[in-house]
């Protein structure tokens, strides 16, 4: 509803920068902002929204004006190779064997899910899935990192990453698609995504990351065309194919397998649930 108005760049980047304009004061309100930050935190808070909602979302864009949807669904099902690499390379963290058994499940699933639907692609269309691909990688990383060391809040985390990533990406925005013209209906839609798909669940997203490996966090976004399938088929009658309705289960399968860990952790998972 709202791409009858404007460009899918301008929906993503209004939601993004609408998102982190609204937490900022709360951030500036717990204190959280006016704390001496090291510079170096600075710099891998923007370098979460310059890699997850400019570079990364811009990427995805320009690709999706040639490419189907479910092509680029599919690309962004095998964000967790990347993030299982800069995880073990980056964070130090060594995920267990059914972790990575889980994940490897999981995007075999995907890849069931929507071999069906996937078309061949020219290498300029492959540059760009990939270029996004490995940018979605860096924010469940460097989060993971922010996150465990507790050197910012969960609001920070989200709120800096958000408002510098819109911030960018409304300018290429404006730059591609011109100023958007849209009706007050369209604007209560971008609201809604900037409250619910964006700052409700950035913010869950970024509390699990406090003790879930980025690994373990980032493969249940493999769940997402799941759900949407599952929303789809009951809400607008789209039907699911054999092939679809067994590649949900595989991925269900391998997302819930990546989450066991050593009975030595479980721990820290039930202090983890007491604090919440």
């Amino acid at each position: 509803m709202a791409l009858a108005h404007t460009g899918p760049l301008t929906v993503a980047a209004i939601r993004y920068a609408m998102a982190g304009a609204i937490l900022l004061p709360w951030a500036a309100w717990r204190a959280d902002l006016s704390t001496q930050i090291p510079l170096r935190v600075w710099i891998r808070l923007a370098a979460i929204g310059i890699s997850q909602y400019a570079v990364g979302n811009g990427a995805l864009f320009l690709a999706l004006r040639t490419v189907s949807s479910t092509t680029a669904s599919l690309a962004i099902s095998l964000v967790p190779i990347p993030v299982f690499l800069l995880e073990v390379a980056y964070l130090k963290e060594h995920p267990g064997r059914l972790h990575l058994l889980g994940v490897l499940i999981a995007i075999g699933g995907s890849l069931l899910f929507f071999s069906a639907a996937v078309r061949p692609i020219s290498g300029s269309e492959l540059g760009l899935l990939s270029l996004a691909t490995i940018s979605f990688a860096v924010m469940p990383v460097l989060g993971r990192d922010l996150a465990r060391s507790r050197v910012v809040s969960n609001v920070t985390l989200t709120a800096v990453p958000l408002a510098f990533g819109g911030a960018l990406l409304l300018v290429a925005a404006g730059m591609m698609e011109g100023i958007p013209d849209m009706p007050v209906s369209t604007w209560g839609i971008l609201v809604g995504l900037a409250l619910v798909n964006t700052l409700a669940a950035y913010l869950l997203f970024n509390h699990v990351l406090h003790r879930l490996h980025a690994g373990e966090a980032n493969v249940l976004l493999n769940l997402t065309p799941v759900a949407t399938a599952l929303i789809a088929w009951g809400a607008l009658g789209d039907r699911l194919a054999a092939m679809q309705m067994a590649g949900i289960a595989i991925v269900i399968v391998g997302a819930s397998l990546a989450q066991l860990r050593r009975r030595s952790l479980r721990g820290e998972a039930d202090e983890a649930a007491r604090e919440w």
